[in-house]
C-alpha cells in the first residue's frame, strides 16, 4: 500500500505541475462504449498492436483502420498526427519543426477530430491540433473512413478519434511510466520527452471505484532552413523595341489598371520564347526572371504538457459514472532570421542566361540591388481543457443501453509577433535560380559585408498580437435495445445539443524607418547566424539582423527608440490592447435513428444498417471592423438538414467479407471565412497594389455524399488483405475568388497603398474525389528459428480528385471556369512497414512516400502560375524496443533517416514544373532518439 500511495502522489504532483488540468469526457455514445473482443487484448509488442488493428476493422459496422498502442501509455511515435501517417489513406505533409503537422484522410483536409467520442476544437477552430496530443496519452486512435447516423455530422474525410485510458481497463494497480531523450540534429539539441501513468481500482461497499492520473510533457528545440528563389515578373529584354519606353532589362509593371500586364493570371504570363506585351501600342518583347531571392534561417521552441484524470463508479453491474478531465497545452516561439535580396534592378544590367526554347531567366546578375534583413520573434501559447459526466445504464440486461453525456471544453490561443527589418543596397549578386535539383545559388559581391552591421540602416519595426478563445457547452443522449434472433437486431437514437462560441482579437502596430545603423543599437540586439544550410547550398551561409530574443526581452527599449521619431506613435506594454474582431454563438441540435438487420443469403449472413440524421444549425455573428473604428455587423444564418447512411456487410465465407456503405457528411465554414472585414498587407513587391483577405458572411456547408465499397480477406488470425474503392460527390466546395478594391485610409505603412487584390471565400465550386486503397498485413508462419516474428504491413492509395474553379477579372467578374485537383491530394501513396516482434526484441522499419500534390494558391499578384504543388516527400523512420525484462524495456527511434527534404514549385494545369518554375527548398531535421520506459499492471 505504501508503494500504491507513493506512486499516486508522484503521478499527482506531474500531473498539477502541468498549466491547468482539464477533464475529458467519455464516448458520446452507446456503441462507441460497449466492450469488444479487440479492447479485451493486452497488447505488449509491434505483433499485437497490428493485429489489434486488424481486429478493429474487422469487427466494426463502419470502415475503420486504427492504431493501438504497443504497451500502456506507448504509441511507437511523439504525437498523434506522425502515429497516422502509417495507416491506409492517410497523407501527412507540413513536416517542418522536426515532426508532421497536417493530416488528410484520403486527400481532403478537414477530418472530423474527437476525443473518446466528442468533437474537440482548438480555439476558434472548427478542429483540433491534434500534433498536440501526446502520444503518451493515447490507448487507441480509430480512423473512421465512413460515417453512420449516430456518429457527428461534420468533416468531409472522415473520423480520427482519440482514445485515452481509463481506470476500469485494468484489473487493479497499474503504474506506467517512459522517459526519451530525442536530438535534433539540425539544431544540435537535445530533447525530453517524459510522461507517467498511475491507475487503481477498489471495491467498496458502494461499488467499484477507480481512479486514473496520466500527465506527459516534451519540449523540443529545432531549426528550419530554407531557401527559395522568389515569385515571377516580366522585365524588358536586353534590345526593347523603339516606343516602347523601356531600357534595356528594365522590369515591366503592371501600371495602374493594369495597362501593362495583369497580375495574377492563373496560368501566369506566356513562357514562350519571343512572347510579348502590346504596351503603348508596341508588341514589347519581355522575360520571365523572379524579383528576389531569398533564406530563412528559423530557430524554435515548443512544449507541450498534457494530462488526463478519470474517475470511474460502478454501483452495480448494470451502471458505469464517468467524470474525466483532459488538458493539452502548447508553448511555442520562433527565432526567423530572414534574409532578402530583391534582384530587379537594370541601372547597370549584367548578363542574362535563359532556358532553352524559353523566355524564362535561369540566371543573371544585378547591379545596385536593394535588399533586406528581418529578425522576426513569434510566440504562441495554446491551453484547451475538456470536462465531462458520463453516465451508462444497462437495460434489460445486456440488450440494451443509456448513455448520458454532459462536456464542457474551452480553448485558448494567443500570439505575438514583433520584427525588426534592417536594410542596404548591395553593390551586386549573381544568381542562378535553379543551380541543380531545384535549389537557388547567390552570392552577393562581398558576401563577408552581410555580417557587418556597420553597413546595414535598421528599417521598419512590426508589432502585432492575436487572441482567439472558444468555448462549448454539449449535451448528448443516446440508447439502444438488441435482439439475438430475427431481421431486426437493434434500433438505436441519440439526441445532440451544442453550444459553441468562438470570438478573436487583435492589435497591430508599425513604424517607419529608423534613421541609424545597425551597430548603433546595443550589442546584445544583434544576432549573427552560422553554418546555414549544412553547406547542401551553394549561399551565403551567415548573416546579421536584429536579435529577436532580444527584441522580444526589450520592447519597450526599442518602441521608445523608435517614438524618438515623431512620425512614429507606437503604444508601450502598458498601453496596449487587443481589438475585438468577431463574436460568433452557433447553437447545433442534431437527431438520429437507426437500425440493424440480419438476412441470410446462400446460407451466409448479410448485415445491415440504415439510419437518417437530422441537423440544425444557427449562427449569429457579430464582426467589428478596425478600418471604420470597430463599426458593428451582424449577421445571422441557419441551415437544415436531412443526412442518411446505409451499410451492408455479407460475409462471403467466414474469412471474405464485402462490406458496402453510402453517407452524406457535412463541412462547417471556418469562423474567419465567414468574418466580412478586411485583414491587409501593403504592397511589398512594387506590383501597384497591395493584397488582403475577407470572408463571406453568407457562406454555406459544404454537403457531400459518399460511396464505399470493400472486400476484406482475413486469410490468418495475424494477417489481412483489404482493398477498397470510394467516391466522394461534393457540392459547395469553397474556393478563393479575388477582387480589385479601393481601400482608402488602412493604416498601412509598409508598401503604402489604397488599392488591394482582396480574396474571399466563395461557395463557387462542386468536385469529385475518388480513387482506391489496398492494405495489406502479413505476419508468415512457415519462418525458420530468428526469422519466426517477422511481417510485414503496407498499404497503397490512389486517388483522382477534380473541382471546377471559377475564373474572373480584377473586377470579381465571374469570366469562365477551369479544372483544379483538390488542394494536398496525392494521386499515389504507399507506405511499407517491416515489422519484427520475437522474444525481448521488437522493431519497425517504415517507410512512406507520397507523390507530387498541389499545396495551395498563390497570391494573385505576379506573373506565374498560381498553384504551389509540393515535389514527391518520403520518409525512413526506425522504431525499436529491448524489454530488458516483462515490465522494462529500452527503445530506440530515428526519424526521416534519408535526411528526407521539402520542395515546391509553381503550377496550374500543364503549364509549369519543378525545374523552371522551382520555389522553396527546405531542409528536414533527423531525429534519433533514446529511451526507457516501464509497465507494472
Amino acid at each position: 500500500m505504501a508503494f500504491r500511495s507513493i506512486a499516486f502522489c508522484t503521478a499527482s504532483i506531474l500531473a498539477l505541475s502541468l498549466p491547468g488540468i482539464a477533464r475529458a469526457q467519455g464516448v458520446a455514445g452507446a456503441e462507441a462504449t460497449a466492450p469488444q473482443a479487440e479492447e479485451e487484448i493486452i497488447v505488449t509488442g509491434v505483433r499485437a498492436s497490428i493485429v489489434g488493428a486488424i481486429n478493429v476493422r474487422k469487427e466494426s459496422t463502419q470502415i475503420v483502420d486504427a492504431i493501438i498502442a504497443e504497451d500502456v501509455g506507448k504509441l511507437p511515435d511523439n504525437n498523434v498526427v506522425e502515429a497516422l501517417q502509417r495507416v491506409t489513406g492517410i497523407q501527412v505533409t507540413d513536416r517542418s519543426g522536426g515532426e508532421a503537422a497536417t493530416v488528410t484522410i484520403r486527400g481532403l483536409s478537414d477530418p472530423l477530430t474527437t476525443l473518446n467520442g466528442r468533437n474537440i476544437f482548438t480555439a476558434a477552430g472548427q478542429s483540433f491540433a491534434l500534433q498536440d496530443v501526446s502520444a503518451n496519452l493515447v490507448n487507441r486512435v480509430d480512423v473512421y473512413k465512413t460515417r453512420a447516423a449516430d456518429q457527428i455530422e461534420t468533416g468531409l474525410a472522415g473520423q480520427i478519434d482519440v482514445q485515452t485510458r481509463r481506470p476500469f481497463d485494468f484489473d487493479g494497480f497499474a503504474i506506467s511510466g517512459l522517459a526519451r531523450g530525442i536530438y535534433n540534429e539540425q539544431a544540435g539539441s537535445y530533447n525530453p520527452n517524459v510522461a507517467l501513468l498511475v491507475s487503481d481500482r477498489w471495491e467498496t461497499g458502494i461499488g467499484d471505484i477507480g481512479l486514473l492520473v496520466n500527465g506527459s510533457w516534451s519540449r523540443t528545440k529545432y531549426r528550419n532552413m530554407s531557401t527559395t528563389a522568389g515569385a515571377m515578373v516580366p522585365f524588358a529584354t536586353e534590345t526593347p523595341p523603339a516606343g516602347s519606353g523601356f531600357v534595356p532589362l528594365e522590369r515591366i509593371f503592371p501600371g495602374p489598371d493594369n495597362i501593362n500586364w495583369t497580375p495574377g493570371l492563373d496560368y501566369g504570363l506566356p513562357a514562350a520564347a519571343g512572347s510579348t506585351l502590346s504596351i503603348n501600342g508596341v508588341d514589347v518583347p519581355y522575360y520571365l526572371s523572379r524579383d528576389a531571392v531569398f533564406s530563412s534561417d528559423l530557430y524554435g521552441k515548443r512544449e507541450r504538457p498534457s494530462a488526463n484524470v478519470a474517475l470511474q463508479w460502478a454501483p452495480n453491474d448494470a451502471s458505469v459514472y464517468t467524470a474525466e478531465v483532459f488538458y493539452a497545452g502548447f508553448r511555442g516561439s520562433t527565432f526567423n532570421s530572414l534574409q532578402f535580396s530583391f534582384v530587379d534592378w537594370w541601372g547597370n544590367p549584367g548578363p542574362v542566361e535563359l532556358y532553352e526554347g524559353t523566355n524564362i531567366v535561369k540566371a543573371r546578375t544585378v547591379d545596385d540591388v536593394y535588399g533586406f534583413n528581418s529578425g522576426d520573434f513569434a510566440t504562441n501559447k495554446t491551453d484547451s481543457f475538456v470536462y465531462a459526466l458520463n453516465g451508462q445504464w444497462d437495460v434489460d440486461g445486456d440488450r440494451g443501453k443509456v448513455v448520458a453525456d454532459l462536456a464542457y471544453q474551452t480553448s485558448t490561443n494567443k500570439t505575438s509577433f514583433i520584427a525588426l527589418r534592417t536594410d542596404r543596397v548591395a553593390d551586386q549578386i549573381a544568381v542562378d535560380f535553379n543551380a541543380g535539383g531545384g535549389v537557388p545559388s547567390f552570392h552577393f559581391d562581398d558576401d563577408k559585408l552581410l555580417a557587418d552591421p556597420s553597413v546595414w540602416n535598421v528599417a521598419e519595426l512590426y508589432d502585432n498580437a492575436n487572441k482567439a478563445k472558444g468555448s462549448a457547452l454539449t449535451l448528448t443522449l443516446d440508447g439502444y435495445y438488441s435482439w439475438d434472433e430475427g431481421f431486426l437486431r437493434r434500433i438505436k437514437a441519440g439526441l445532440r445539443y451544442d453550444d459553441r462560441k468562438a470570438s478573436t482579437f487583435v492589435r497591430e502596430q508599425s513604424a517607419g524607418r529608423l534613421g541609424v545603423q545597425l551597430s548603433a543599437l546595443p550589442e546584445g540586439a544583434l544576432f549573427t547566424n552560422s553554418g546555414f544550410f549544412d553547406g547542401r547550398a551553394d549561399v551565403p551561409t551567415s548573416w546579421v539582423l536584429g536579435n529577436g530574443y532580444w527584441l522580444h526581452d526589450n520592447a519597450d527599449d526599442i518602441r521608445t527608440l523608435y517614438n524618438a521619431n515623431p512620425a512614429n506613435n507606437l503604444l508601450l506594454s502598458d498601453e496596449l490592447s487587443l481589438d475585438r474582431v468577431f463574436d460568433i454563438g452557433e447553437i447545433t441540435m442534431s437527431a438520429y435513428a437507426l437500425a440493424d438487420a440480419e438476412v441470410k443469403i446462400f446460407g451466409r449472413p448479410l448485415q445491415l444498417q440504415a439510419g437518417v440524421r437530422y441537423v440544425s444549425v444557427n449562427t449569429k455573428s457579430n464582426f467589428f471592423n478596425r478600418l471604420a473604428g470597430g463599426a458593428l455587423t451582424r449577421a445571422s444564418n441557419g441551415s437544415e438538414k436531412f443526412l442518411p447512411s446505409f451499410t451492408a456487410r455479407y460475409a462471403i465465407t467466414p474469412d471474405l467479407r464485402l462490406r458496402f456503405n453510402y453517407g452524406e457528411t457535412l463541412r462547417r465554414p471556418n469562423f474567419g471565412d465567414i468574418n466580412p472585414n478586411y485583414s491587409l498587407t501593403g504592397d511589398l513587391t512594387n506590383v501597384g497594389y497591395g493584397s488582403g483577405t475577407a470572408g463571406t458572411a453568407d457562406l454555406r456547408p459544404t454537403h457531400s455524399k459518399n460511396y464505399d465499397l470493400a472486400l476484406e480477406w482475413y486469410f490468418g488470425r495475424d494477417s489481412a488483405i483489404y482493398v477498397t474503392g470510394f467516391r466522394r460527390e461534393i457540392d459547395g466546395l469553397v474556393v478563393p475568388l479575388t477582387v480589385r478594391e479601393y481601400i482608402p485610409n488602412n493604416g498601412i505603412v509598409a508598401g503604402a497603398t489604397d488599392y488591394f487584390a482582396i480574396t474571399r471565400p466563395v461557395n463557387a465550386s462542386n468536385g469529385v474525389l475518388k480513387g482506391v486503397e489496398v492494405g495489406l498485413t502479413y505476419f508468415p508462419t512457415y519462418l525458420p528459428g530468428p526469422l519466426d516474428g517477422l511481417g510485414f504491413q503496407g498499404s497503397l492509395t490512389v486517388l483522382d480528385s477534380n473541382q471546377t474553379i471559377p475564373m474572373s477579372d480584377s473586377a470579381g467578374n465571374i469570366t469562365g471556369e477551369t479544372q483544379s485537383d483538390f488542394f494536398n491530394v496525392s494521386k499515389l501513396s504507399y507506405n511499407a512497414t517491416l515489422a519484427y516482434d520475437k522474444g525481448p526484441v521488437s522493431a519497425r522499419l517504415s517507410y512512406i512516400w507520397r507523390k507530387a500534390f498541389l499545396h495551395n494558391n498563390e497570391a494573385r499578384l505576379f506573373a506565374n502560375p498560381i498553384g504551389v504543388w509540393f515535389q514527391p516527400e518520403d520518409s525512413l523512420d526506425l522504431q525499436l524496443t529491448w524489454n530488458v525484462t516483462d515490465r522494462v524495456g529500452v527503445t530506440f527511434d530515428a526519424v526521416n533517416m534519408l535526411k528526407s527534404k521539402q520542395q515546391n514549385y509553381y503550377r496550374f494545369d500543364n503549364v509549369g514544373d519543378a525545374e523552371k518554375y522551382n520555389l522553396g527548398t527546405l531542409l528536414l531535421a533527423r531525429t534519433f532518439a533514446v529511451g526507457v520506459r516501464f509497465t507494472f499492471n
